[in-house]
């Protein structure tokens, strides 16, 4: 029956969103004009809730599109004018650069990627120290690559694997078309290897996920954050590594060692196996891919290798913003692999830049923070306490909020404000370099409880693996949840010790 004009409209809104969640995002449109006439200042902090909230309801809509309308509703009635969301995003073009070029470029690798990673997967045989290479490999390439780049690796090598095996369960041959998000025709006698295939992946993605928070705490490139910090404090690639050290270093030791005792104790949804069913098709299309290659496919991957070397060189001696070298290794790889049709380019951008706008939407609402000096009373608290009690306290209040919201925006946010009160002689030089510390760790670490803490984690969410192997956001903060307790009690006690 056709919809009448007014159904349409409401149907269209937010597309296949509940209705209870337009009905909110409605609510919310209504109220804010009306909370910002009577207090600005409170209505400031109840677009961050609101803002939050459509991060933490990533499966239900995109936060983009939610999120988006809060802030142009916000930018309309005056809690920031347009020129500082401008402002804010210019401080950030390095970051969004990072976003668009970097994981772009990581999708003109992915032969050379599946090739390594399904040689791991086929020769290691304990689980625990398969995870335990998935972490530690995971958090090695974060800390050159950034992690966005590397859980954009993670997805794509997830979902070949994936798409091989269903579509052997669904009865068709290796190089056959097939839709690999419909189950509808798997046998049922594969259902269950199904099932604990999807357990098996998940395990090793959040193992992975997890790695790149431990590699991207580490270095200037490893989160979007990173450079806006380093930036501000003014460190090049191997001064961010050196002051992080003390603190991102006991880190990884003991995040490591979780990966391992979590697949031990087959706790909080790990210690699933590899079917040997799956296991056997896996071999079965690494043997017909091993006599498919040619001089033509091999010379594929020799030059992905080698830009791979290039990639991680550049990045190490900072020869250039992330963003460039990431538009370097697009032009060098798709030049020297013969990929010169624009829809096949375009392709590669297909993950990025959704995350990219979205970013974006961030930098609005930090405006708003900023305009309405939201931050500013935590702030003035937190440096009016003992200066050697004030890292302490700042690792945590950013882990809290980065818990709830997401760590890109609040450590945007607290950098900003110890960078103002170094200028205005509140703080000295040496007290803004421990602060930074604080921040960037205080962010990273405990971000992980959530999957809006962290911008990989939302990545991965709201990315197309997620469906395919299970992964909700219940699920993600609970299989997060023993790493949260061990990154965050770690990375406390070393800021004590050491700061």
């Amino acid at each position: 029956m056709e919809l009448s004009l007014k159904d349409a409209f409401i149907d269209n809104f937010l597309g296949q969103s509940p209705r209870w969640y337009k009905q909110l995002i409605i609510i919310f449109l209504i109220v804010n004009p009306v909370i910002f006439f009577i207090d600005p200042f409170v209505a400031g902090w109840v677009l961050v809730i609101e803002f939050i909230f459509t991060l933490a309801m990533a499966l239900k809509c995109y936060p983009l599109q939610p999120g988006g309308l809060l802030a142009l509703e916000a930018i309309i009635i005056g809690m920031a004018s347009p020129e500082a969301v401008y402002q804010e995003t210019i401080a950030n073009f390095q970051v969004i650069m990072l976003l668009m070029f970097m994981v772009a470029a990581i999708y003109f690798m992915r032969e050379l990627l599946l090739f390594t990673f399904t040689r791991i997967l086929l020769t290691v045989k304990s689980k625990s120290f398969l995870s335990f290479l998935f972490c530690f490999t995971a958090a090695f390439l974060s800390a050159f690559l950034g992690a966005l780049t590397v859980t954009a690796v993670l997805i794509s090598v997830a979902i070949g694997f994936y798409a091989v095996y269903h579509k052997f369960t669904s009865g068709k041959k290796l190089h056959d078309d097939h839709d690999h998000s419909n189950d509808l025709e798997v046998r049922d006698q594969d259902r269950e290897d199904l099932e604990q295939f999807r357990s098996f992946l998940r395990s090793l993605i959040m193992h992975g996920a997890v790695g790149t928070a431990l590699g991207g705490v580490s270095t200037l490139v490893g989160e979007p954050q990173n450079l806006l910090i380093a930036e501000r404090a003014g460190w090049d690639f191997i001064e961010f590594y050196i002051r992080m050290a003390p603190v991102t270093m006991p880190v990884l030791v003991f995040g490591l060692a979780t990966s391992v005792f979590l697949e031990k104790v087959k706790w909080f949804g790990y210690g699933a196996t590899l079917p040997d069913s799956v296991a056997a098709v896996l071999r079965e299309y690494d043997r017909e891919e091993n006599a498919r290659r040619t001089n033509k496919t091999n010379a594929v991957l020799i030059v992905q290798a080698i830009v791979g070397v290039v990639l991680i060189l550049a990045l190490a001696f900072h020869v250039a913003a992330v963003g460039l070298v990431g538009l370097m290794v697009i032009v060098l790889l798709t030049a020297l692999n013969g990929i010169v049709e624009e829809h096949r380019i375009g392709h590669a951008f297909e993950e990025a830049l959704p995350f990219t706008a979205l970013l974006v939407v961030f930098f609005a609402v930090v405006a708003v923070i900023h305009e309405q000096h939201l931050f500013t009373p935590v702030v003035t608290a937190v440096l009016a306490m003992d200066r050697e009690i004030q890292p302490l306290m700042f690792f945590i209040a950013n882990g809290v909020l980065s818990m709830i919201s997401d760590n890109v925006f609040v450590a945007t946010v607290y950098i900003n404000e110890i960078a103002q009160a170094l200028k205005d002689g509140v703080i000295d030089r040496a007290q803004f370099d421990v602060l930074a510390v604080a921040i960037n760790t205080g962010t990273n670490l405990p971000s992980v409880a959530t999957p809006n803490g962290q911008a990989a984690f939302l990545f991965l969410l709201t990315s197309a693996l997620a469906p395919l192997i299970r992964l909700s956001y219940g699920k993600m903060m609970w299989m997060a949840l023993p790493y949260t307790f061990v990154l965050s009690s770690v990375g406390m006690l070393t800021i004590w010790l050491f700061f």
